[in-house]
């Protein structure tokens, strides 16, 4: 072979191994591009089995949460159904009349089986006093909480006892009871930014109180609480002429107010004065009240000195029922009618006087 046809030969040779080696390495040996952009693509996706427990996982989670989501607005349901019968019953039923329905429930509750009956109505009677056992035993504590609550409020809105005043003595059984106000009506409280709290008494209070201790049984009955009455009142009548001392707790609250029950005193109706600056807003007996001027510190007032005569003239007389005297002073300022009726009274008796001197001439 010559050599040029052998240095040919050998050169495409070379050429043709060069060629495969260089593919082989390009196969081989991935780009760096190539590696990154698979390995993106194999953590962007998710892989088969991964999906189908998702999915699986998902689907038991919301087939699982249905009952729960229903047995919650059942319960929230059945709370406010109860809450609502329990609230119109309080409205519309007192305690006594749910209490009568209740006992009708329980013996509905309590199934007896009669030697006649057959065992279907057995059966039936056994399951329908199985059923209302629940209900029985929803109005029992509906029955225990209403009278808990009910005991609690009457607590706050009823006097504290049902006779406030003591027995009274045998032989003071013709005395008459002189119920007195204290705000307005013996004292005025003021308060100013300079001084504070103060309270005043009221002009010719002394002199009231001890006279008509005399005759009355006075008692104080305000609507202040005993932290505030009693240091008053200790220091208004030094000389103890006022008995019986009656605060807050004695009053009867209603309607946003404290109102004075003359029922609850232990006294008999028909020789009960209740006096205030409140009289007729204040008492629950305005058969029993007299109203006074309410006294807002002034200077020149004589209220209660106008009323010592009436009163005198009442405890000395013992009208069989007092309620009858004030109603004939309906509309009018009793010391002054008082006045009026004396004055005429007087000039009566001295007509029949004379009347009587000229039958004997």
């Amino acid at each position: 072979m010559s050599p040029p046809i052998f240095r040919s030969r050998f050169i495409s040779l070379l050429k043709n191994r060069h060629g495969r080696l260089m593919s082989s390495d390009l196969a081989s040996t991935p780009s760096k591009d190539s590696i990154i952009a698979s390995q993106k693509l194999v953590s962007d996706q998710i892989p088969p089995d991964a999906q189908a427990t998702s999915s699986s996982s998902s689907s038991s989670s919301s087939s699982s949460s249905k009952p729960l989501n229903f047995l919650k607005y059942s319960l929230i349901s059945a709370l406010t159904a109860t809450t609502a019968v329990a609230g119109y019953a309080s409205y519309a039923y007192s305690y006594d009349e749910i209490a009568e329905k209740a006992k009708a429930l329980r013996r509905s509750a309590s199934y007896t089986a009669m030697d006649d009956v057959s065992g279907v109505d057995k059966v039936q009677g056994r399951l329908y006093s199985t059923i209302m056992t629940v209900p029985v035993k929803l109005a029992d504590v509906y029955l225990d909480l209403r009278k808990t609550i009910e005991e609690q409020v009457k607590g706050y809105t009823e006097p504290n006892a049902e006779m406030l005043l003591p027995d009274l003595h045998p032989l003071e059984q013709h005395v008459f009871t002189l119920v007195l106000d204290l705000n307005e009506t013996l004292v005025h409280s003021d308060w100013t930014r300079e001084r504070g709290w103060q309270t005043f008494k009221r002009p010719g209070v002394d002199s009231f109180l001890e006279h008509l201790a005399q005759f009355y049984e006075i008692v104080i009955f305000s609507d202040q609480s005993n932290m505030y009455v009693d240091p008053v009142i200790d220091r208004l009548d030094p000389k103890h002429c006022i008995r019986y001392r009656l605060s807050r707790a004695a009053t009867k609250y209603e309607n946003g107010k404290h109102y004075r029950d003359l029922s609850k005193l232990n006294r008999d109706p028909r020789k009960i004065i209740y006096l205030s600056g409140h009289a007729f807003d204040s008492s629950l007996q305005p058969e029993n009240s007299v109203p006074i001027k309410p006294w807002k510190c002034e200077a020149d007032d004589t209220a209660l000195l106008d009323f010592i005569p009436f009163l005198e003239f009442v405890a000395r007389n013992s009208p069989a029922d007092i309620r009858q005297v004030l109603e004939s002073y309906n509309g009018c300022d009793i010391p002054t009618e008082f006045i009026r009726r004396s004055k005429e009274h007087q000039r009566r008796i001295q007509e029949q006087k004379q009347q009587g001197r000229l039958w004997k001439r």
